[in-house]
């Protein structure tokens, strides 16, 4: 599923282009991804002018002239500007200058009109990437679970997902079962530095890309050639050498150094 990295991306490239841009027409072909009604949303954007574009999360917000239009790109949802419309084409804009092209080989997005942000995206919590060091600290002392699924909980921060989650976790040197609650300062501090530090370098080199995703122009990322642990399950350990583990955390397959992420 694209993560943070992934989705930054996405409206990096889409932003300088779309901005500005009026809707023409739309079409919907996926009662998965569009639960409004397909006639009812076509009227609702058309001829809207685009705002501006923007990262919630894992969410985009298109922000119209009136409305906001919400993405979620789900597992395998792309974006594609002025891409021919494919087989697996759930949504087609049509704009004043170009074409917008909506993705979907699994059908698990999701895009919907509202006249403000959608009540399902304010209730997510802090962003990852922005999140102050007391604010993540104070987070962390109220909570008694595993720091895995703690991370991966959208109300608790938005953004993270597990790829990033498992690489943060093997920089900070902890255990995706610590307990988030038992963490002391200097770690908690360790674990938010490099949660920081790896969504930073992920966006820089455009995200990860090991299945279906791509950018708004249709280029890979390259964020996975640097992947420490994440889908290593076997390899050496890239600092000590130990095997990497795969384990179920959270109902999750989770990747950790034995030795360097001690429980």
């Amino acid at each position: 599923m694209p993560e943070l990295p992934e989705v930054e991306t996405v409206v990096r490239t889409l932003a300088p282009r779309l901005t500005g841009r009026r809707i023409v027409r739309a079409q919907f072909f996926s009662r998965f991804v569009v639960r409004q009604d397909f006639g009812e949303l076509a009227r609702r954007v058309r001829n809207r002018t685009v705002r501006s574009v923007r990262r919630h999360g894992k969410f985009i917000l298109l922000e119209l002239d009136k409305g906001v239009l919400s993405i979620h790109l789900g597992m395998t949802g792309k974006l594609l500007l002025n891409s021919p419309a494919g087989p697996y084409a759930r949504a087609i804009f049509e704009l004043d200058e170009g074409l917008l092209v909506y993705d979907d080989i699994r059908h698990f997005g999701r895009i919907e009109w509202s006249e403000r942000v959608p009540e399902r995206a304010e209730r997510l919590g802090p962003d990852a990437w922005t999140i102050a060091l007391d604010d993540f600290l104070a987070r962390l002392k109220k909570r008694r679970g595993h720091i895995k699924p703690l991370l991966l909980n959208q109300a608790f921060l938005r953004g993270m997902g597990n790829i990033y989650t498992d690489e943060a976790l093997f920089e900070a040197r902890l255990h995706p079962k610590a307990i988030a609650s038992r963490l002391s300062a200097v770690r908690g501090a360790r674990l938010h530095r490099a949660m920081v530090d790896i969504l930073s370098m992920a966006v820089r080199l455009k995200g990860s890309s090991i299945s279906d995703y791509v950018d708004a122009e249709g280029n890979r990322g390259s964020f996975q050639t640097l992947h420490r642990v994440y889908g290593r399950a076997g390899e050496p350990c890239p600092t000590c050498g130990t095997p990497i583990r795969r384990i179920v955390v959270g109902q999750r397959g989770t990747h950790y150094c034995p030795k360097c992420q001690r429980s």
